[in-house]
């Protein structure tokens, strides 16, 4: 009986060490998953940062021509501007003569469906 006794305990044993062997590599595992997540968050991390850091270069870069064009353009339409303040300028006379010949000039005449 005493051999039965200390089979069952070495049994026992064996299974408690097992069962501690199991217990470790499941720790190491789930430390390993906790490493490798926080790897992969600091890459993501690094790598969402650069792709933001890359956006904004271009947007300065598109706005940079943008703002370059819109002053282009408001020095283009200040000139026209004042090209064609010019021009009415130096034709108001003109246009007043014109317009007063053809209120004034007025020709009376009955309409053609008038029966008389």
């Amino acid at each position: 009986m005493a051999q039965k006794t200390e089979g069952i305990q070495q049994l026992l044993m064996a299974e408690k060490k097992a069962s501690e062997r199991v217990n470790e590599a499941r720790k190491r595992k789930t430390q390993r998953i906790k490493a490798a997540k926080k790897e992969a968050d600091a890459e993501i991390n690094a790598f969402k940062t650069e792709k933001e850091n890359q956006y904004k270069q271009y947007e300065q870069e598109v706005l940079g021509k943008k703002s370059t064009s819109e002053s282009q353009i408001q020095v283009e339409t200040n000139k026209k501007i004042k090209e064609l303040d010019v021009m009415m300028k130096s034709n108001r006379s003109k246009a007043m003569t014109s317009i007063q010949k053809i209120l004034f000039d007025i020709k009376i005449q009955l309409h053609e469906n008038v029966k008389l």
